[in-house]
């Protein structure tokens, strides 16, 4: 005698508190006993209809049968394998390749067409030629003009037939089905039955539930169970002769024949975990899709905060460039030797001037032993009155040398700068300033050849220097320059310089410069061991690298605030998900039912907040950008938008949609497949 396709032993099914311990033989006053000890064996290509009173745990039988719930006692061998072993994806597994499900309230995907929800068990089964197949059942049920219909725009009947359709998608050795014409009309049922009667016919192991004798009464067998107890199993009159019976069975060899044919006819029984991937994106999109409005208020968070990291981290590397930028105009190896130190002044020492031509010559001697030195500029300032006709102002005039063009990056934008013999000759000439220039000649005018008096002596104007701006000390265009000689003996009447600009010839030199013109200028001042230093040496470099780190210090505070909104938004992409896996919790249960795995509900959540993410971060970087340009172009401030900060921040907007979105995901794939096609 063949094993039989399934085999209950003293299966139970108890709900309450203690209802789903193996170990609990008595049940407390607060369980309800759906199934007790339940004694039941189907063969392959039987035809059994289960009938009984409401709540006498018919649809709780059916239930286990499917392998959509767990029992709380007792053994389920389908096939010869105990399930109680089983995993859930191995049970999942099962059911989408040899059970069917027809369930009394239709359970389609509203949102989908009818093709594709009998492609769906194909889908997680990793079968190939599903499209095929799904036409050609609802062909076979008389569907095969609407294909592409929704169940929304299907009748009752109809949608029972996709049903149908659906539940043979895999070849299954057995269906199950719950009230199958329990929302039908009396032709609609008609139909249906006659479909389920052909199918047996094939040799397909039929499994009923019901309230109608008549379509009880079209089984061969008919089990009544009453309060959650097997009451009666019989044959039904056409088949109560044993040789009738006999001939009314399938032969079980020839119905396993049928399911192994059935399945070689597949071209390709599994496809790999990227197909099932894919589909999971293909269903994630359509899902979104059909929610577009909650989609996009969920995306937004995530934009914000995209977008408010890109702007900031723009406006932080813009001001480093500009900052990087101002120093290089004053020369990025410069060192300047300024009278006085701040030390001595502090402590009530006198503030002394002590820097001479002499200290100036001295250091462009270093050049010579081989300091790496490869210019030396001394220079002084002081403010003086400027006159063209009738037009005056008052202005800062600075005396250089002819190496201040190359110095500070200041070559003429008109005329000429003076050379060393103006210099030396103390020749009344100079160089104006963008703002002198502005205010002592006309837009269109021209004023190299022109003359205009400084402290009441005449001048020859060269050229035009290029604009430096403003700073935090005031205007820096607003300068005269003039031969240093001439600004010391003729204009300033100074003995001394003010300031003494080295230029080092290499960044990694700067260290070695700085002790050797300090041990100089000691030398030459006089300056004892326990002596301060009378002049103060400052590197510009040392000054960029402070603000530089300054300025990188408060880009990335602001990047770390603007970052909280994306924190916020990944909040509010797993309240989003988390309300989704609620909504859609009878969805859920029924991919289950038709085999999708743990893994596979996992991914298809995780890929819509993935999505939504990435929707939310690619739509912030375009707003980023454009924020970015819009500042610019109104406010004229330089931003510079890094590629680094676009390509991290669409990685973290993605990786808040896998973290944010992992918990509702996980939440959906550990459901019970009952539990949550119960849930309303």
């Amino acid at each position: 005698m063949s094993e039989p396709l399934i085999r209950l032993h003293k299966l139970c099914k108890i709900y309450g508190q203690a209802g789903a311990t193996q170990n609990s033989d008595e049940p407390n006053s607060a369980q309800v006993i759906a199934l007790d000890n339940i004694d039941l064996e189907i063969s392959a290509g039987e035809y059994l209809a289960i009938i009984g009173p409401s709540g006498s745990g018919k649809s709780t039988l059916l239930q286990m049968l499917g392998l959509l719930d767990r029992p709380s006692r007792g053994e389920y061998w389908f096939d010869a394998s105990n399930t109680a072993t089983m995993s859930s994806n191995e049970l999942s597994d099962l059911r989408s390749r040899r059970i069917g499900f027809i369930f009394q309230s239709f359970n389609l995907l509203n949102n989908s067409t009818a093709q594709y929800n009998v492609e769906l068990p194909l889908i997680y089964a990793g079968i190939s030629g599903r499209r095929e197949r799904a036409q050609q059942l609802l062909s076979k049920v008389g569907l095969a003009p609407r294909l592409d219909h929704l169940p929304g725009q299907l009748s009752g009947g109809q949608q029972q037939r996709v049903a149908v359709a659906r539940a043979l998608a895999n070849h299954p050795a057995v269906i199950f089905a719950d009230e199958p014409t329990g929302n039908l009309n009396q032709e609609s049922a008609h139909e249906i039955m006659q479909i389920l009667a052909d199918l047996h016919k094939q040799g397909l192991t039929l499994v009923v539930v019901t309230h109608d004798p008549q379509i009880a009464a079209q089984a061969r067998r008919v089990i009544t169970i009453v309060d959650g107890k097997i009451q009666s199993d019989t044959l039904t009159a056409q088949h109560a002769p044993p040789a009738q019976a006999a001939d009314a069975a399938p032969n079980p060899e020839l119905v396993a024949a049928s399911l192994r044919e059935a399945f070689t006819q597949l071209e390709n029984p599994r496809s790999s975990e990227w197909g099932i991937a894919f589909e999971n994106f293909a269903m994630a999109i359509k899902s979104l899709g059909a929610n577009k409005r909650r989609t996009a208020l969920s995306a937004l968070g995530i934009l914000i905060g995209v977008a408010s990291v890109i702007t900031m981290m723009a406006l932080g590397q813009g001001a480093r460039q500009s900052i990087a930028d101002e120093l290089t105009r004053l020369g990025s190896n410069l060192l300047t030797i300024r009278s006085g130190n701040n030390k001595i002044i502090l402590h009530g020492g006198r503030r002394s001037n002590p820097l001479s031509l002499a200290d100036s010559n001295a250091l462009n001697d270093l050049r010579e032993v081989g300091v790496p030195l490869t210019r030396v500029e001394a220079s002084v300032s002081g403010s003086v009155q400027t006159s063209r006709g009738a037009i005056k102002a008052t202005s800062k005039v600075q005396g250089v040398t002819s190496e201040y063009p190359k110095l500070y990056a200041a070559n003429p934008t008109l005329g000429k700068f003076f050379s060393r013999e103006d210099d030396q000759s103390r020749r009344r000439v100079c160089v104006l300033g963008q703002t002198v220039f502005r205010t002592l000649f006309s837009d269109n005018e021209n004023p190299v050849g022109s003359e205009i008096k400084i402290n009441h002596l005449s001048f020859l104007v060269l050229g035009v220097l290029p604009s430096k701006g403003s700073s935090a000390f005031g205007d820096r265009d607003d300068i005269i320059a003039v031969p240093l000689q001439t600004a010391m003996h003729r204009l300033l009447g100074k003995t001394q310089v003010d300031q003494i600009a080295v230029e080092v010839a290499r960044y990694e030199d700067i260290p070695l410069a700085m002790d050797s013109i300090e041990g100089l200028l000691r030398r030459r001042h006089g300056l004892g061991p326990s002596k301060e230093n009378d002049f103060t040496l400052r590197n510009m470099a040392d000054i960029q690298e402070t603000l530089s780190s300054t300025t990188k210090t408060m880009t990335v505070l602001l990047g770390l605030i603007a970052s909280i909104s994306l924190l916020v938004g990944g909040i509010g992409i797993m309240n989003i998900m988390l309300v989704s896996v609620k909504e859609r919790t009878r969805e859920i249960g029924l991919r289950k039912a038709l085999g999708a795995k743990n893994r596979h509900l996992l991914m298809q959540f995780l890929i819509e907040a993935v999505i939504i993410s990435m929707l939310g971060g690619s739509a912030g970087v375009l707003l980023g950008v454009g924020a970015s340009l819009g500042i610019t172009a109104t406010l004229g401030w330089l931003v510079i938008i890094p590629p680094a900060a676009v390509l991290g921040s669409l990685f973290f907007s993605t990786a808040i949609g896998v973290i944010f979105g992992f918990w509702p995901a996980r939440q959906a794939s550990e459901l019970s497949p009952m539990e949550a096609l119960r849930y309303q």
